[in-house]
């Protein structure tokens, strides 16, 4: 009996059950891949959990708070936690996002010099939560009953592995989808060069990163390539685009999401 099998004929054990979750899209995601935010709802809600999304939420600030501008940065992390702050737990989507709630979001609301909206910050930051850690480290699952019978290689994106330390959490989930084959990519650890408005300020360096990062994905042999942020996915997919590469970027919910029922 499959895990997807076991959940639907036991909705008692269903993991999620009783955790009341916020969704926090992120913008990237909600201008230009709300598919990423279906999905996520869509997994959320099949391993048990109750999923509403807050309309007052905005931008979490990292573009702002990155460039310096850290006095523009305290009403979005104000809004933030309006928006937030009544839920069990934030799941999003995006590493990089999560990464500047939880690193970012004390610096912003101590630099305020706001006591109150410090201790708003502290209670809440601590429950937002990147996708595959929610899973693995609250839900306790690695196996979500998901199927996609295709060669993927993954890309860890720089916020999922070096301030979120996600780990082995997204390989272990794509590990248990049924029908995958997991293709190592070459220095997996190496920046896709977006960073933000990195790209913007160093182009030069930006594209070489990137292409290299494409070279390597195209070593692999794979039909697609996964990421837990969008932003990495659309500066690597747009260099594979270019090339007429043949290969597909998908965000690792969008592959989590799927069932043998799809």
């Amino acid at each position: 009996m499959t895990t997807q099998s076991i959940l639907d004929a036991v909705p008692d054990a269903l993991p999620g059950r009783g955790k009341r979750v916020a969704l926090f899209i992120t913008c990237i995601n909600d201008v230009m891949y709300p598919q990423t935010g279906r999905a996520t709802v869509q997994l959320l809600e099949r391993l048990g959990c109750t999923v509403e999304f807050p309309r007052e939420q905005t931008c979490c600030g990292q573009m702002t708070t990155n460039t310096g501008y850290f006095d523009e940065s305290v009403p979005t992390v104000r809004s933030y936690v309006k928006a937030f702050s009544d839920y069990d737990y934030v799941v999003s989507p995006s590493g990089s996002c999560t990464a500047a709630v939880r690193d970012q979001h004390p610096v912003i609301a101590q630099h305020s010099g706001d006591q109150g909206l410090v201790r708003e910050v502290e209670a809440i930051h601590q429950r937002v939560f990147d996708v595959p850690e929610f899973l693995v480290d609250v839900l306790g699952v690695t196996d979500v009953g998901a199927y996609f019978p295709h060669l993927v290689t993954y890309h860890p994106s720089c916020h999922g592995k070096r301030f979120l330390r996600l780990g082995d959490k997204p390989l272990d989930l794509l590990r248990n989808v049924r029908g995958l084959t997991l293709a190592d990519l070459p220095d997996a650890d190496q920046c896709c060069g977006f960073g933000g408005t990195f790209s913007v300020k160093n182009p030069d360096v930006s594209a070489a990163m990137a292409n290299d990062k494409a070279r390597h994905v195209r070593e692999t042999g794979a039909e697609y390539v996964v990421a837990g942020d969008n932003s990495c996915l659309m500066n690597i997919g747009g260099v594979l685009s270019r090339q007429n590469s043949g290969v597909k970027p998908i965000h690792l919910v969008e592959i989590l999401a799927q069932t043998e029922d799809d």
